[in-house]
């Protein structure tokens, strides 16, 4: 068997109107690197072609800043069909089609047309070569094989067993010495490094519901520990104001409204502010900053939650607070600052389409721009502080680009390797609250694309929810029974619900039983990859870990390794995550319900592991409700499992031996 595109070339794909494109990224390469950058793009093209398409390869280099290979996208919306629609010799390769296509849809992904689902840059491979190359390999796959994929490039079909993942995916995990910012941009217009950010290189994206569950979560518990909120009140009353409304951003405003507060959410591309509209993602839209104000203001008064876009800079927004003593309650960023250079902060003073020919006319001066609005973003915040807001990073790197623009005084002692005078959210809220728990964003797709079943699942996970354990029980147990009525699927039929390990197991046994009868069609799970032991990033998934370790990625690695081990379906792990690269290890998973008792044999295996040996990291950090959690779960599980528990230095001890020794 050869795997091979074939040699009558396509038609060159119309553009639809009204479909984002990406911004040009930027040509940096030296001729011989960009000879290189070509090679490496007509590997994937029969000889014959090469003539043709060399020029056509070349003029996209240089005006986009790499090669997509425009030409061998399919025509039209690349929307996900119904498993049985799909052809492939084993269900895996089916499903996983499934999700490539929902990742590519008009109304999912960012820019589609160059294959980016989210984040500005994390796209599902680096181009339509290896798409196309990939969908042929899943038509092939079977239960004997796995499919090797490389940032991006499909390396082949690997013999393999029944209980071995189907497909294993990595992408830019490059050598330490050349993991930074400029080596990657060279790699990435050579075409051999990826930048899958979490679930977009994944193949696991299930649109902005993916993060809306998090930051309802956030905010809830935000409120609770900052404002004063009861643990069974919510934030009506309150106002929380933020930026993006793009892939992930875009949930800021329903999940803010579902947590019952006032929310105004700026963002530059009207584009975006469209599409959360005609998805009911947000309220409404205004271009007036007094109108933005007086409109949440109203509905404070009211009690009733609210959102409204800025059409804007939140640079503006923010100043604009300041100077007229306006209160905010709540305030973050979900801009993409893990790539601020390349489009993803659009500078105060420039509309969103000066930004996208400035890219590609002046980057110098793009970025001269960028790093002069950090800094006034940065002063309106400690502004707003200062009297009485509660700021929190959410984990775009935010902080990271402040003191990259200049701003050192943003980092402890001036290093951020100290960390920053602004917590993280996780390091704040989401960590000990949640992910020390166990807690974290499990998630399913009904591959079937049926509404029903996904109400069906809906139910089925509620019964699994016991919401007088715990407080997060409690919100979880609301969140998915109040699920269907908040019209949160975009794409695909997909939920995404928080669950700590066991809740995880009883809810996909649960599944795949549902499946075994025929009540449902098969269904995947995954989960985000800002997890509990998905990710190691100092600036956000491991930002309440105060031992120090909080710069080694151990435990996403071990998580994907383990994961591979144990026979889940997919397994990913990739560099960067949402923060950036050389600032985050990240790995997740995909698994397959079938109804067969190998999958619960495979589910009783990894979904404890999947989330425990991240329970068990924090436990060794010391956190103190991830040794609760770790205690309790040696007491229930000691006949297959003993995790490492962590003596506790008294405080007093270590200060006196220490100011002894001085």
């Amino acid at each position: 068997m050869k795997m091979t595109l074939s040699n009558q070339l396509p038609t060159y794909p119309a553009f639809v109107e009204g479909i984002r494109r990406a911004p040009d990224r930027g040509y940096t390469l030296n001729p011989a690197q960009t000879a290189t950058a070509l090679k490496n793009a007509l590997r994937y093209i029969p000889n014959e072609l090469h003539e043709q398409l060399a020029p056509e390869f070349l003029e996209e280099l240089r005006t986009r800043g790499r090669i997509y290979g425009y030409r061998f996208r399919p025509e039209g919306d690349l929307k996900a069909r119904p498993i049985d629609e799909y052809r492939g010799r084993c269900i895996e390769g089916k499903a996983f089609q499934v999700m490539i296509d929902n990742n590519l849809a008009f109304d999912v992904a960012l820019y589609p047309y160059e294959l980016v689902t989210y984040g500005e840059t994390g796209q599902v491979c680096q181009n339509w070569m290896q798409y196309r190359l990939i969908k042929m390999y899943l038509e092939e796959l079977t239960q004997d094989q796995t499919l090797v994929v490389e940032s991006g490039h499909p390396l082949g079909l690997f013999r393999s067993h029944p209980d071995a993942p189907r497909v294993i995916i990595t992408n830019a995990l490059m050598v330490g010495l050349y993991d930074n910012q400029e080596d990657w941009h060279t790699a990435m217009q050579l075409g051999v490094a990826n930048y899958g950010q979490m679930t977009a290189g994944g193949w696991m994206y299930i649109g902005p519901q993916g993060i809306v569950h998090g930051t309802f979560n956030t905010l809830l518990n935000a409120g609770r520990l900052k404002l004063g909120i009861p643990q069974d009140g919510n934030l009506r009353g309150r106002l929380f104001v933020s930026s993006g409304l793009g892939g992930m951003s875009g949930a800021q405003p329903k999940a803010a409204e579902m947590a019952g507060a006032a929310a105004i959410i700026a963002e530059v591309d009207r584009s975006r502010i469209d599409t959360r509209l005609s998805q009911g993602w947000v309220g409404g839209v205004t271009r007036d900053i007094p109108e933005a104000f007086d409109r949440a203001h109203e509905a404070m008064r009211e009690g009733r939650p609210f959102s409204i876009a800025y059409h804007g800079n939140i640079v503006d927004l923010l100043e604009y607070a300041m100077r007229n003593d306006i209160h905010i309650d709540l305030l973050s960023d979900q801009t993409s600052c893990h790539a601020v250079y390349e489009g993803g902060y659009c500078p105060a003073g420039l509309t969103f389409d000066e930004r996208t020919r400035m890219l590609h006319e002046d980057a110098a001066r793009f970025r001269g721009l960028g790093d002069a609005s950090l800094q006034r973003h940065y002063a309106a915040i400690r502004t707003l502080v200062e009297r009485g807001t509660y700021f929190f990073d959410y984990g775009n790197s935010f902080m990271k680009a402040v003191y990259d623009a200049g701003v050192k005084d943003i980092a402890r002692g001036g290093d951020p390797k100290q960390g920053f005078i602004f917590p993280s959210y996780v390091e704040d809220i989401m960590g000990p609250e949640l992910f020390d728990y166990g807690y974290g964003p499990f998630r399913w797709v009904c591959l079937s694309g049926r509404h029903e079943d996904l109400v069906k699942t809906d139910r089925a996970a509620l019964s699994c929810i016991d919401p007088n354990r715990r407080a997060q029980d409690r919100d979880n147990y609301n969140w998915i029974r109040d699920a269907e009525q908040n019209h949160l699927v975009v794409g695909t039929q997909a939920r995404i619900l928080y669950q700590d390990a066991e809740g995880r197991l009883r809810i996909a046994l649960k599944f795949n039983d549902m499946v075994r009868r025929g009540e449902v069609g098969p269904i995947m799970l995954g989960r985000d990859h800002h997890d509990v032991s998905g990710t190691d990033s100092p600036f956000r998934e491991t930002a309440n870990i105060k031992d120090g370790s909080n710069i080694m990625a151990d435990m996403a690695v071990q998580c994907f390794a383990g994961n591979c081990a144990r026979g889940m379906s997919l397994v990913a792990l990739h560099n960067g995550g949402g923060v950036g690269i050389g600032k985050a290890i990240n790995g997740g998973f995909g698994m397959v319900c079938d109804g067969s008792e190998r999958v619960d044999r495979i589910l009783r295996q990894a979904m404890l592991w999947d989330v425990m040996g991240g329970v068990a990291r924090r436990s060794w950090a010391r956190n103190p409700h991830a040794m609760e959690t770790t205690d309790e779960f040696n007491r229930t599980h000691a006949d297959s499992y003993c995790i490492t528990m962590p003596y506790v230095a008294d405080e007093a001890l270590i200060e006196k031996r220490i100011g002894a020794a001085k």
